[in-house]
């Protein structure tokens, strides 16, 4: 019953999500009041993420945007991450369980991505779903390793 008002929560959070705009999201301002002195602007600044044919920098957007789109980006990852492992855990144990858990939040993360190009001042990316899957399958191998590790120190 937990897991399934985990996934029902995640499911909630990424249509929400993805149903507004860039400004109703946008971290700037909190960003601001949070770190006014810019801490690890040096680091960050010698960062560059290519993405969406284009050079995501602090040089190119600046420091607060440049944070927002590395804090956006990781959610992406994680959230996707955490509803791999929910509905990998939701799956009947069968040999197919993990690549159901893919094909599933595969299908989450387009379904999030055409909801978000319906949305104003919002697009689509191809790069995102690409974001979204490297997140399910890390916490997919993760889950398969700690699995394994928990098995080998059960017969010991």
């Amino acid at each position: 019953m937990k897991k399934l008002l985990i996934f029902a929560i995640l499911i909630g959070a990424l249509f929400v999500s993805s149903g507004q705009t860039y400004e109703q999201q946008s971290l700037i301002p909190t960003l601001q009041k949070l770190f006014p002195d810019k801490p690890m602007e040096d680091q960050l600044s010698t960062l560059e993420v290519p993405y969406w044919g284009k050079k995501i920098s602090v040089e190119e957007r600046g420091y607060y945007y440049f944070v927002e789109f590395l804090v956006r980006k990781s959610a992406h990852f994680f959230i996707f991450g955490l509803l791999a492992t929910v509905i990998y855990l939701l799956l009947p144990k069968r040999s197919f369980r993990m690549l159901g858990a893919l094909f599933f939040t595969l299908l989450f993360a387009i379904g999030d991505e055409y909801h978000q190009s319906l949305t104003g001042g919002r697009t689509a990316s191809f790069q995102d779903v690409l974001l979204d899957m490297s997140g399910a399958v890390t916490f997919l191998i993760v889950i398969r390793l700690l699995t394994a590790i928990k098995r080998l120190l059960k017969i010991r």
